[in-house]
């Protein structure tokens, strides 16, 4: 098959790897020229991914028109970009993937529902997720990851394109449970950074994940999700690494705020995007629609935009009121 990648940070190059060893060709788009042109002549892109080495059939460019064709393109940049990054002739009869992990701000759309609106072409549609930091992946270290679909057929085709001996991909059909675990999950990694940056220990980091996981599965549930998704890979699963690796952009993000870093200073540190960041406060405006309450997503927005200190909030989030578990 022939794959676009439309996003050349570590996920879409590690994809791009995972794609080419099982002999497909593959177009990677880079929003910056430079790094399309590094990725070619040097066949690494230590920008966004150290260590990563570039086969032959991996080939990437700046113009993204150079992706009309493809039998698959995949969507590696962040939810915030998505809308004004996709073309809509690009996608054009293609198996659409998405790996951004978000909400947009201001409309409160998951990804497949930002591209319904920006590409109005696209007609098959899937999304992958689950515990698969790039930094790993890319060392082919063995993991496993959900590729979930409305027509199971399209995700039985990515299942089949991208599986390899160490990345395994299972089929889902609840496309809102693995989107919503995606973005949600990035915010409670922020919260539980938060947590190993005031230096509380590994009680209170099992609670925050444990709550966080009640928190992700209530919201999904309301849009119209299968709670049994959050206790498989795009929740329990990729929620754990995020909340625990060092690779984590978000869990980082957190652990500087929690040590005392102001926002800004960290985020103009970065050159990746830690998707969390936007989401929280799309996430809390999302569920507000659907009269949800997100204590934890709501606390993390107080610390991160109204500089609430950490311990005050973890202080009010134990003193609200009892209630039974659920």
């Amino acid at each position: 098959m022939r794959i676009g990648i439309i996003g050349a940070g570590a996920w879409g190059t590690a994809l791009a790897t995972i794609a080419a060893e099982n002999g497909h060709t593959i177009q990677l788009w880079a929003h910056d020229p430079l790094v399309a042109e590094t990725i070619n002549t040097t066949r690494r892109n230590e920008t966004f991914l150290q260590g990563s080495v570039l086969g032959p059939l991996i080939v990437a460019t700046n113009r993204i028109h150079d992706l009309i064709g493809c039998d698959i393109i995949l969507i590696a940049t962040p939810t915030q970009y998505v809308r004004s990054t996709v073309v809509d002739e690009v996608v054009r009869g293609a198996i659409v993937i998405n790996v951004a992990k978000g909400i947009e701000i201001g409309t409160h759309l998951r990804v497949s529902e930002i591209l319904h609106q920006a590409a109005p072409s696209m007609t098959q549609y899937a999304v992958l997720s689950g515990p698969s930091h790039a930094e790993e992946v890319i060392l082919r270290m063995p993991t496993t990851v959900v590729c979930a679909a409305t027509d199971i057929e399209v995700a039985r085709t990515v299942q089949l394109a991208l599986s390899t001996p160490a990345f395994r991909v299972y089929a889902s059909d609840d496309v809102i449970g693995v989107e919503v675990c995606g973005a949600l999950k990035n915010v409670i990694a922020i919260a539980a950074g938060i947590v190993d940056g005031i230096g509380l220990g590994d009680n209170t980091k099992a609670a925050l994940i444990t709550r966080g996981l009640a928190e992700m599965a209530r919201l999904g549930v309301a849009l119209g999700a299968d709670h049994m998704t959050f206790f498989g890979l795009a929740g329990l699963g990729d929620l754990y690494v995020t909340c625990a690796s060092r690779h984590s952009r978000n869990r980082s993000v957190g652990e500087r705020i929690g040590k005392g870093t102001p926002l800004d200073d960290i985020l103009g540190s970065m050159n990746a995007v830690a998707e969390g960041v936007s989401t929280t406060r799309a996430a809390l405006e999302l569920a507000a629609t659907v009269g949800i309450e997100l204590p934890i997503t709501q606390k993390v927005a107080e610390i991160l935009f109204d500089r609430v200190d950490p311990r005050v909030a973890i202080q009010e989030l134990m003193l609200r009121p009892s209630k039974l578990e659920g």
